[in-house]
């Protein structure tokens, strides 16, 4: 296969769209989830958009995987109803979820310990977004990755206390499960950053500042080196997996991932909604 200079496939008809990455500073970022303090806007830190040519993984990356790319597709039917309800969500998709980790990657414990829910509520670009009291989350438009290195950890410890140890031993991961409510996806699609096209330097430290709790994670510096992708028309009946975070150095640890205004997407298109999962997955290996 012909590639690029970059080593991405040579894609002729690769989508071409702004995608909004982090100018760096030295100066660390900080976000807050709530009202910030007075003198404090919502976010410090400069993005900017960067024309980006993004393949078309299901022609580019079909074989992708969770360990090599940091990234991974599959078939994964549900039996949830109404995804806004909060106790099918529980009663359901959590253990339909945790099945298809320990069935598809060969898990030996997969905990859930966060959703969210996300809707395109306004029309305009997806850049800085920010969700409205008492209206679902908007997609996320600038290139992140949801914990860090030292973030995941402290993270684990928080929510399982004492058993955190445990079940980090040998090793443990964090998974985003990202799913859409209806398909196909024609709105705010999910592009991923293959994880071996990510040099350290790219990943830049942000604050996440809670009203009980201070998060950490990463931005993302453009690099001409990087390699995005994204898989058009995602259904209901198909789950994006995305790394977070891995324990083992020697595998993909972390896959940058952003939704952004593809520049097909038809007028009338629906605005995406999709609910992702955070989940700590323990490995035996």
């Amino acid at each position: 296969m012909e590639t690029s200079r970059s080593g991405a496939p040579a894609d002729s008809a690769a989508t071409i769209a702004e995608l909004f990455y982090l100018k760096p500073t030295g100066t660390k970022p900080v976000s807050y989830t709530f009202e910030p303090p007075p003198g404090a806007g919502w976010q410090s830190g400069e993005y900017l958009p960067q024309q980006t040519s993004i393949s078309d993984a299901r022609r580019h990356a079909a074989d992708a995987a969770i360990d090599r790319e940091g990234f991974q597709l599959l078939a994964a039917p549900t039996m949830v109803e109404d995804f806004w309800n909060e106790a099918q969500l529980r009663s359901v998709y959590y253990p339909e979820t945790e099945a298809l980790l320990k069935g598809a990657l060969g898990a030996r414990e997969v905990h859930i310990f966060d959703h969210t829910l996300r809707k395109r509520m306004r029309p305009g670009p997806l850049s800085f977004r920010r969700s409205v009291d008492g209206t679902p989350r908007e997609p996320v438009g600038r290139a992140h990755v949801d914990q860090t290195l030292q973030s995941a950890p402290k993270r684990l410890r928080e929510i399982m206390g004492d058993a955190a140890e445990r079940f980090s031993r040998p090793r443990f991961a964090i998974i985003n499960v990202w799913r859409p409510l209806f398909g196909p996806v024609e709105d705010a699609p999910l592009a991923v950053c293959d994880a071996r096209s990510v040099a350290p330097g790219d990943l830049v430290a942000c604050d996440l500042v809670f009203r009980d709790r201070r998060g950490e994670t990463y931005a993302l510096a453009y690099s001409p080196q990087q390699r995005w992708f994204y898989y058009p028309r995602m259904r209901r009946g198909e789950v994006l997996l995305l790394k977070c975070y891995d324990s083992r150095a020697d595998v993909a640890r972390f896959s940058p991932h952003t939704a952004f205004d593809d520049p097909a997407t038809p007028q009338n298109a629906r605005p995406r909604e999709s609910i992702e999962l955070r989940c700590f997955v323990a490995f035996d290996e």
